[in-house]
């Protein structure tokens, strides 16, 4: 490659950014994915291995991987701690988009998952090893629907907030 193309290449948006869509696009773009479409969400605050690991397996788990993100205030009420979420939305919705494993990355503010989940009709639901899937409701419209509602173990070790801890604590 020559040069000035190369510094071209400096100027561009990554191509990951295109992953990133507004809520009102999200079940246009998640239907013309390739099916079947796995959901999850979460806040992804500090991304870590846990967490790649945990994205990993769920994208193998059908075609595509979308990714919900709770927003800075709704990840607020859920009562992480202090200043929680450290980063804010933009920058934990780049760094999913990143990934190779994920397909999509959206946002929902509301408290729980529900409304983005039958609004995006995925075939198949994945939360966290810590969840009771027959206590969810997303999980029981996923089922109604003919879909899949799975809990994917934890890695043992990476938590966010722990990590959190370490660090304030130095």
């Amino acid at each position: 490659m020559s040069k000035p193309a190369a510094e071209a290449g400096l100027h561009q948006a990554p191509a990951f950014l295109s992953k990133i869509v507004a809520r009102a696009d999200a079940a246009r773009r998640v239907a013309a994915l390739p099916q079947p479409v796995v959901f999850t969400n979460g806040v992804f605050d500090v991304l870590h291995r846990g967490h790649a690991t945990y994205l990993a397996q769920a994208r193998a788990l059908g075609a595509s991987l979308v990714v919900a993100l709770n927003t800075d205030a709704s990840a607020r009420r859920l009562g992480k701690g202090a200043g929680r979420p450290l980063n804010n939305e933009q920058d934990r919705a780049a760094l999913l988009a990143a990934l190779e494993s994920v397909s999509l990355v959206t946002w929902f503010s509301e408290d729980t998952p529900l409304e983005i989940v039958t609004e995006l009709r995925p075939a198949v639901l994945v939360k966290g090893g810590d969840y009771d899937m027959s206590r969810l409701a997303e999980a029981r419209f996923v089922q109604d629907s003919g879909g899949q509602a799975l809990a994917i173990p934890f890695v043992d070790g990476y938590s966010t907030t722990a990590l959190v801890e370490r660090i304030r604590q130095g």
